[in-house]
This record gives structure tokens, sequence and C-alpha cells, in this order.
């Protein structure tokens, strides 16, 4: 749940700040399936449960890293467009991405986010540029971490 109240009337005043943790959302075994099937990545890693529990290092199988990356989406949707009563908005891209740990099938992720930077674009345009770590539930390392991009449309 946002913390801050974020919204567009004084976007400055969340530069530097933590916006919120989003609502955790559950990677398994379906999910990750229905992943495969969107994109064509079938590596045995994600979809093969019996091979995973005897080759992987993971003693299971993992999402797709994009599974995770591609959560940012409903993340800034309930902590930033959603609370600020943003008319559109739009992915604007990503800066950097990195994957440091895998998510096994069935851990539980969410997004912490926090606000970059915030530049009014005019007509009542904001590109936001957040940093996203999403937590892995009683893992001490996150999943991934990335700083998007959102051009947000104030109402």
């Amino acid at each position: 749940m946002a913390a801050s109240g974020f919204n567009l009337t004084n976007p400055s005043a969340f530069i530097g700040e933590e916006i919120g943790v989003s609502s955790w959302v559950t990677l398994d075994q379906a999910t990750i399936d229905m992943f495969a099937r969107c994109t064509g990545d079938h590596q045995w890693i994600h979809v093969d449960v019996e091979r995973a529990k005897r080759e992987s290092p993971f003693g299971a199988t993992v999402a797709h890293g994009y599974l995770t990356l591609s959560l940012i989406a409903n993340a800034t949707f309930e902590l930033l467009i959603r609370p600020a009563g943003v008319k559109q908005a739009f992915n604007y891209g990503l800066e950097r991405v990195r994957f440091i740990a895998p998510v096994k099938a069935g851990a539980r992720v969410r997004d912490r986010i926090k606000v970059i930077s915030i530049e009014d674009k005019g007509g009542g345009r904001f590109l936001v540029t957040t940093e996203n770590t999403f937590e892995i539930e009683g893992e001490t390392k996150p999943a991934l971490t990335a700083v998007a991009l959102a051009m947000l449309v104030a109402d």
C-alpha cells in the first residue's frame, strides 16, 4: 500500500522518497507456465518441474526474470497511478535492470518503489523515474532491481 500520499500537485516533494511497497504476488507454476506460453520461453528450468528438482541448482523451477520484471506495471498502478488520480500512464522505458536472485515457483514477491526524479513535461505530463526493488518473501536478496520510467498525465 502507498504510504506517502503520492500526487502530481506537488510532485517534487516525493523525489528521493520511498512511496510504498506493493501487495504480494505469488508466482506459482501455473503463472510461470502461462508466461512461457505467451513468450515462447519454455526453457526446462522454468517449466519442467521434475527435471528442475533433479538438475537445477535451485531444486525447483524458477520464474522467468522477465515475468518478475513485468510486475512493475501492476505495482506502479497500485502505488503511483491509482493514488495520484492519474488520467493516463504510459511505460516510457527502463534505464537499468539487474536480476539478482531466482524466484522459485510458489514464492511471493513485492515491489518497493522509490521516486528518483520527476520531470514536468508540460501540459499536465510528468516523466517519473522510479527505483524498483522486488523482494522475495523470506529471502535476504531481492529478485531484481530496475530503474523504470513512466509518463503520467495528470487528471
